[in-house]
């Protein structure tokens, strides 16, 4: 059974965050060769060190140890269910091999790794615009995303697109003890952002890990289509968009009472 609109003074939970996951939803990279980026990163990230003098050994060993230690951690994440840091990797690997690097170089040095990735990285078309009228309605912004990348190379890649600033509140997995689809990194973020879960609206590229834990907490989420959920099932209680610049509108309706939703329980954790 759908529920029935409700006039907007009577709306309790009107959506006034709105939270982003950061790949297929705000950046968009594709279907990505994963192994021919690993090589183009190590060799970026090998030449840089060797600009600055470091002690770098033949670039066969560098590749071979860089892609071992990466293997491993991510075998352990995977496990787990936590992402590591991959900075915190980079300095220990550089201090066994007697780096010294300053901060600003490490950060250079990640984006090193970083950088081929941005390379194939796109925004939506107006994105800026689109992400303006959700702050010109008084909504909170932020971002909450799987990953071990650091938020140094992660940032300056929003900021080369024009978009970093658009969101106060910035939360990557790896600065905590759990990820997605944990509800516990969703209730972080509204607690940092301030605002209730009741009035927060997710959205998201995969069912699993963005929209399901999203409904469960009992937020507003939002599948964006991507060919990461392409022919998928759609979850109830979830809506569905092409496009973020659809967001502005889905949340006047939403907040008007005219977005109607089927109500499910998906329980809470």
């Amino acid at each position: 059974m759908k529920l029935s609109p409700i006039p907007h003074p009577l709306n309790t939970n009107p959506v006034k965050a709105v939270l982003f996951d950061l790949g297929e939803t705000l950046l968009e990279f594709g279907r990505i060769k994963p192994l021919a980026l690993f090589f183009e990163g190590a060799r970026t990230s090998f030449n840089y060190l060797k600009e600055l003098g470091e002690p770098v050994s033949c670039f066969a060993f560098y590749c071979i140890h860089s892609m071992v230690s990466l293997y491993l951690h991510r075998l352990i994440s995977w496990i787990t269910g936590n992402d590591f840091n991959a900075m915190e990797l980079l300095k220990r690997i550089g201090s066994s091999k007697s780096f010294i690097l300053s901060e600003e170089q490490w950060c250079e040095y990640a984006w090193c790794w970083y950088e081929p990735l941005e390379r194939i990285g796109r925004v939506e078309e107006g994105i800026k615009e689109t992400l303006g009228k959700l702050k010109d309605m008084g909504l909170k912004l932020a971002i909450v995303s799987n990953t071990f990348v650091p938020s140094s190379s992660l940032e300056r890649h929003l900021k080369q697109m024009g978009i970093l600033d658009f969101f106060d509140v910035r939360l990557y997995s790896y600065e905590f003890d759990f990820r997605k689809p944990d509800v516990r990194i969703f209730k972080a973020a509204v607690d940092r952002i301030g605002e209730n879960v009741e009035n927060t609206l997710f959205v998201g590229d995969r069912i699993n890990t963005d929209i399901i834990p999203a409904l469960k907490t009992g937020m507003y989420a939002v599948l964006k289509n991507a060919y990461t959920n392409a022919g998928k099932y759609h979850p109830p209680g979830a809506l569905k968009i092409e496009k973020l610049s659809e967001l502005p509108g889905l949340v006047e309706k939403i907040n008007c009472g005219s977005a109607v939703r089927h109500p499910v329980d998906y329980g809470q954790r």
